[in-house]
Formats: C-alpha cells, structure tokens, sequence
C-alpha cells in the first residue's frame, strides 16, 4: 500500500516521428507479437498504433524483444478474439523520435472514462432496475499553463492544434512511471488576464484510445 502526491509530474508531446512501418501480421497474444519486415525499430522504442482493431487503433506503446522482422508491443494485450478477431488486426506503427516537455503547467485535471449503463427492467419486475455496463465516456486531460510564448512547447502545441492531428502524449508520475496515449490537441492562445493573477493558457488534450502505463525503473 501506497499514498503519493502528483508533485513532480511532468508532460510531454511527441515533436518528431520516424516513417510509418507496416505490419503484415499480428498475433492474439499478451504481448502480442508483429511481424514488420525491415522495421529497424529497437528495443524501447515508443510507437503509435494503426490498426483494423478499433480498440488497439490509436494506442501508444514500447517496443519489446525486436528482431529483424517482428517485434512485440509491451504491456498490450490482444489474446480476446471477440475483441481482436483473428487476421483483421493489420495496420502500421510509427516511432516517436523526439519528445517536447510541457513546462510551466499549474494544473491539470482528468474528465471523462465514466463507466455508462444500461438500465432495464422487464414488465412483470416490481423492484428495482438491473443495469449492464455498456461503454466508458471519452477521456481528456485540461492543463493550464503559465503563459509564455517564448518556451518551445508553445510552437509544438500550436502546430498540434493547427493540423488537428493527433500527437503521442507522455505523462512521467513521481518514482518514474510513464504514461502514454495519443490525443487531439485543443490550444488557446489568448492568455486570461485577471488582475493580480498570473497569466495562462489552456490546452485540452483529447485521447484517441487507452492510456497504456510502464512501470517506473
């Protein structure tokens, strides 16, 4: 048992990517395994996931054990075939090849992965209602930032928000966990000017799938 603050945390988003590396196949496995002819991808590496599985379909996550041809994806597992139908899982990764730190971040607030029900009852019932979990809310991350638009995270996230293309986001908690997922960003760039309070601004980082979690060394 443990209790720990988030003192310390820090972001970042992905500034830099290596060329998107097809698979030609993809296990049902934990971790599963890829076959990636030529990917030239090492050990530890961190990659976006493209896929004809919706739920591995815009994930992030560490490559393991590479070979020439195949590597597997640390921490993911594929092994429900319901979820992951055997052959139909192809796609492609891309490396992130340099990180850009969010500094200056004063707060930062999760919303979303509600768990939503479906609440029924048949004609002939008198209590209560029974309810089945069906899908969690979509997830976000909302940081206030001390403004500065001199600091090189500030052309990152405007770039981000211009292209409204989705960037790979790295979450360090104390004792070095990491957390990875890949997320729109919204960027406002008027800064709030309230008197006798310090000058920020907002991004909105709005994930694409599951935040996938390393353990710290």
């Amino acid at each position: 048992m443990a209790v720990r603050l988030p003192n310390g945390t820090t972001f970042a988003i992905a500034s830099a990517y290596g060329a998107a590396k097809p698979f030609s196949a993809i296990t049902n496995a934990k971790p599963p395994h890829v076959t990636s002819v030529g990917h030239g991808l090492a050990d530890g590496a961190i990659v976006e996931i493209l896929s004809g599985w919706s739920s591995l379909d815009g994930r992030v996550a560490r490559i393991d054990t590479s070979a020439a041809d195949d590597f597997t994806l640390e921490g993911l597992d594929t092994t429900n075939v319901s979820k992951y139908p055997a052959g139909t899982g192809l796609g492609s990764v891309r490396a992130v090849q340099a990180w850009q730190q969010i500094s200056q971040v004063l707060s930062s607030a999760a919303s979303g992965g509600e768990q939503q029900f479906y609440n029924y009852s048949f004609l002939e019932d008198t209590g209560d209602e029974k309810q089945i979990p069906t899908i969690r809310s979509a997830r976000s991350f909302a940081l206030t930032i001390a403004d500065d638009p001199s600091l090189p995270h500030y052309a990152v996230l405007e770039a981000a928000d211009d292209d409204r293309e989705p960037r790979s986001i790295l979450m360090t908690l104390p004792g070095g966990s990491k957390l990875y997922a890949r997320a729109y960003v919204s960027f406002s760039k008027v800064p709030t000017t309230t008197k006798n309070e310090a000058m920020t601004i907002a991004v909105t980082l709005s994930l694409t799938g599951e935040v996938t979690r390393y353990a710290g060394a």
